[in-house]
């Protein structure tokens, strides 16, 4: 596994060389694993795309393959290569993205099945950390899960997340201590309104108020 420290830690501007970010991302294409940070846990990334890669992931986290994977984008219009983005989504991802919201949408023709355990929607984020931005940026979108061992703890740093799947990733970036240090709440749109499939970083007061706006 290569480890990448970062020099500063909780940085607001990415200062890792273009050449890295690029030679990450290039790997990340190509069906390699890695561990990088984000504002709520550190994640695991690979190309959606890549079957294989996908199956790894399943494989190191020992995640059953009946539990769907999110994925991170760099912005709005990424997600919406991806999936189908109704007004109410549209308010959410702007008041509060990037940030930890994982919005599950119905997922477009060129989501493979695998990501989604052969369901019509996809869960899907935009990190609010400066790395992971720039590496969605270069490599596309990734997988966002987290760095860990099914059912283990989550990871807030990459210690944490190496100790659980180091051996089994190819990279791992180390940028220190994630800010928020919580899940993303992941929720759920409807005629009737939001359902709360996981309680994270957001509360349903905050969503409600956005929506009834």
């Amino acid at each position: 596994m290569e480890l990448i420290r970062c020099k500063k830690k909780n940085c607001v501007v990415c200062d890792l060389p273009d050449s890295k970010i690029e030679q990450i991302a290039s790997e990340l294409k190509a069906g390699k694993l890695v561990i990088y940070p984000t504002e709520t846990l550190y994640g695991l990334g690979a190309n959606p795309f890549d079957e294989t890669a996908v199956k790894r992931v399943y494989m190191v986290k020992k995640r059953p393959f009946d539990m769907p994977l999110s994925i991170a984008v760099r912005d709005a219009r990424m997600l919406e290569d991806l999936a189908v983005v109704d007004e109410k989504a549209r308010k959410l991802i702007a008041k509060f993205t990037p940030g930890p919201i994982t919005i599950l949408v119905t997922r477009k023709g060129n989501v493979p099945d695998i990501l989604t355990s052969a369901t019509l929607e996809i869960g899907v984020r935009i990190p609010d950390h400066p790395l992971a931005l720039r590496l969605i940026e270069k490599a596309g979108p990734i997988v966002s899960t987290s760095a860990n061992l099914h059912s283990r703890p989550n990871p807030t740093d990459a210690q944490a997340a190496i100790e659980d799947i180091g051996q089994s990733v190819d990279v791992c970036f180390d940028c220190g201590p994630c800010k928020v240090g919580k899940p993303s709440t992941i929720i759920q749109l409807s005629e009737g309104g939001v359902e709360i499939i996981r309680q994270g970083a957001i509360s349903r007061k905050e969503i409600e108020a956005v929506l009834d706006e």
